[in-house]
C-alpha cells in the first residue's frame, strides 16, 4: 500500500528506523501513550517526506478508543499539553477554532463533531470580562464543504479571521491513513497547517500561516484508508469512533486554551 496517499507524517518514515534527509524524528512513551514526533526541517525534508516544513506530533490513543479505564482524561490532558507546546500563546491571545468537513458524511465529520463541544468564549469575555477573566477568547465555526456552501474552507476562514482577528487558528479535519491499523487510533498535530482533502486526492486551498497571517495548528484523526482505484475504506463502527474523536479533541482544546480547567469542569460547561 506504499503508493496510497496518507496525511500522516509518521507513515512516511522509513520502516525499521533511520532518518531521511532534512527530517528529524523520534518515538517515545509519554504518560503511557506512544508519541511519534517528526520535524521537517527544510526543502530536503519536504521532498523526502512529502510534507511541508513544520512539526508533526502523532499520539497513539488506542487505549482511549478501546475504553480502557481512565484513558480519556489522560489522553485529553496529554493532547492538551502537546497543543500548548506546538502553539504557544500569551495569556490573553485569542483563538479561532474551525471544524472542516461534511457533517452529513460520518467519516468526514471529525471537525463538526469537535466544534460541537469546543467552548466559544469570545462573546462572554466581551460581555462579562470579570466573570470570565480566567478564560481565553475563543471563536468557533464550521466551514462545511465546497459542494454545499459554494465557498472554499480557506475563503471562509480567511473572512472570519478578518472579522475576529485571532492570534492563532486551529483547524480540525478528518485525515486519510495508509494503514488500517492507524484508523481512529491516532491523533496528529501539525504546526504547518493543512491542505484539506489531500489524503484522498481531493486537494483544496491550503490553510497555513502563509495564507492566513497567524500560526495555524492542524489537528486530525485518520478515518479512511485510500485503497486505490477510487476505493475509500472506513471502519464499521465509524459513527462511534468519530463521536469519540470529536469529544477527545474538543476536551483537549478546552483544557489547552483555558488553564485551570479540568475534564470535570469541561463536562459541566459542555453538558
Amino acid at each position: 500500500m506504499k503508493g496510497c496517499r496518507t496525511d500522516l507524517a509518521a507513515e512516511e518514515l522509513p520502516q525499521g528506523g533511520g532518518q531521511l534527509p532534512g527530517v528529524k524524528s523520534q518515538q517515545y512513551q509519554r504518560d503511557g501513550f506512544l508519541v511519534t514526533d517528526v520535524e521537517v526541517l527544510d526543502a530536503r525534508g519536504e521532498k523526502s517526506l512529502c510534507k511541508p516544513t513544520g512539526r508533526y506530533v502523532t499520539m497513539d490513543v488506542t487505549t482511549f478508543f478501546h475504553r480502557e479505564e481512565d484513558s480519556f482524561p489522560h489522553a485529553a490532558q496529554l493532547l492538551a499539553d502537546c497543543i500548548r507546546e506546538l502553539m504557544p500563546l500569551q495569556a490573553e491571545d485569542s483563538v479561532l477554532v474551525a471544524g472542516l468537513g461534511n457533517p452529513a458524511i460520518t467519516p468526514d465529520a471529525v471537525g463538526p463533531m469537535t466544534t460541537a463541544s469546543t467552548l466559544a468564549t469570545r462573546h462572554l469575555k466581551a460581555q462579562m470580562p470579570e466573570d470570565f477573566s480566567l478564560f481565553r477568547p475563543v471563536s468557533v465555526c464550521q466551514t462545511g464543504v465546497l459542494g454545499t456552501t459554494g465557498m472554499e474552507s480557506a475563503e471562509l476562514i480567511h473572512a472570519i479571521a478578518g472579522a475576529v482577528s485571532p492570534h492563532a487558528i486551529v483547524v480540525i479535519d478528518a485525515l486519510a491513513a495508509r494503514s488500517s491499523e492507524k484508523l481512529c487510533r491516532t491523533v496528529q498535530l501539525a504546526d504547518s497547517g493543512i491542505v484539506p482533502g489531500s489524503g484522498v486526492g481531493n486537494d483544496r486551498a491550503e490553510l497555513s500561516r502563509r495564507l492566513l497571517g497567524v500560526p495555524v495548528l492542524a489537528v486530525g484523526v485518520p478515518t479512511v484508508v485510500d485503497a486505490g482505484d477510487g476505493l475509500i475504506v472506513t471502519p464499521r463502527n465509524i459513527d462511534k469512533y468519530v463521536k469519540d474523536a470529536g469529544k477527545l479533541i474538543a476536551y483537549a482544546l478546552n483544557l489547552a486554551f483555558h488553564p485551570g480547567l479540568t475534564v470535570t469542569d469541561v463536562d459541566m460547561f459542555v453538558g
